[in-house]
């Protein structure tokens, strides 16, 4: 039981550790120089998006029914 109430306990001071504030550069440094081209330099929110690139969108299309694979030239069996 003692165990139980000190997995709680710990859990929720790790909860508790979260940011509260909007990020900002550390002290002594500042955000990186406007990239090649624009007149200003990107915040902090900007800096934190992702490009579709890297998080493109699911595709969920759902076969409706069986279809023959095409012939793969690279499927090899093993040497």
């Amino acid at each position: 039981m003692m165990r139980i109430a000190l997995t709680l306990a710990a859990m929720l001071a790790l909860t508790a550790c979260g940011a509260r504030a909007p990020l900002e550069p550390a002290a002594g440094s500042s955000l990186p120089p406007a990239a090649h081209g624009t007149q200003e330099s990107a915040d902090v929110e900007q800096l934190l998006e992702l490009p579709a690139l890297a998080a493109p969108e699911r595709s969920v299309e759902l076969r409706r029914r069986s279809e023959e694979r095409e012939d793969d030239p690279f499927d090899l069996p093993p040497e």
